[in-house]
């Protein structure tokens, strides 16, 4: 790792995309820092280029997106019901299984350069997981971990009715990162009943508008989570 490490993260809000187009957008500034950081390695210490970070908030239109790891028979409607919901089905490179993403759902890109931060993807994951629960603990929700499975929970320690209000999958590559996690704050539920979310069959999800009984400001909460993040991974912006 060379010392010029580059804390500044830039913070951009992209509102309502089409995930292609914003999987697209991650892909550019993902692999141009790749890039750089082969350029990198042939050059004198004075001659490195320093590498930017991102931060993309986002809500996507209907779609059902299926990792690297995920087996299509996960996804339960057919061509006729995807059309008649108005959903795309997507193939991605990510980790995990089968998702959803909708209006109402709080997206969170970060395209980092982990050299610039630690290089530790467990630990990343577990700050991406932390980040959220200290966001649902904002607003009065008890959110954490299950051993074994990724994403933050509610109902995490007596699992009578666990259920899963955030969703996350990733991809590295030179420890630049990609990809990463949506939070149910106001998503329509009825969408997660045409997969088996994240290849999990025995439990279910939930959003902060159920929990809290009330319908929640999507572009202030990603200002908290934003804040969390900004503080864990110790980021300027």
């Amino acid at each position: 790792m060379n010392s010029k490490i580059n804390k500044k993260v830039s913070l951009i809000n992209w509102g309502l995309v089409d995930y292609q187009q914003a999987w697209d957008k991650q892909a550019e500034y993902f692999n141009a820092i790749v890039e750089q950081k082969i350029i990198n390695r042939d050059k004198p210490e004075n001659e490195i280029t320093i590498t930017p970070n991102y931060l993309f908030l986002c809500e996507h239109p209907h779609v059902y997106t299926l990792g690297k790891s995920g087996k299509r028979e996960h996804l339960l409607a057919n061509d006729q019901q995807l059309s008649e919901a108005k959903a795309q089905y997507l193939e991605t490179n990510r980790g995990g299984d089968i998702t959803y993403h909708g209006p109402g759902q709080l997206v969170c890109y970060p395209v980092l350069d982990l050299d610039n931060f630690f290089t530790d993807i467990h630990k990343y994951m577990r700050f991406l997981e932390e980040a959220v629960i200290l966001t649902l603990a904002h607003y009065g929700i008890d959110g954490g971990r299950i051993a074994g499975l990724t994403g933050v929970w509610i109902d995490h320690e007596a699992q009578l009715n666990p259920r899963k209000i955030c969703a996350m999958g990733v991809k590295t590559s030179r420890w630049v990162t990609m990809h990463g996690l949506a939070i149910n704050v106001n998503t329509n539920l009825d969408y997660f009943k045409n997969i088996i979310p994240c290849g999990i069959e025995d439990k279910a999800v939930t959003s902060m508008e159920k929990e809290i009984g009330k319908p929640l400001d999507i572009t202030e909460v990603g200002t908290v989570l934003s804040k969390h993040l900004i503080s864990l991974f110790e980021m300027e912006v």
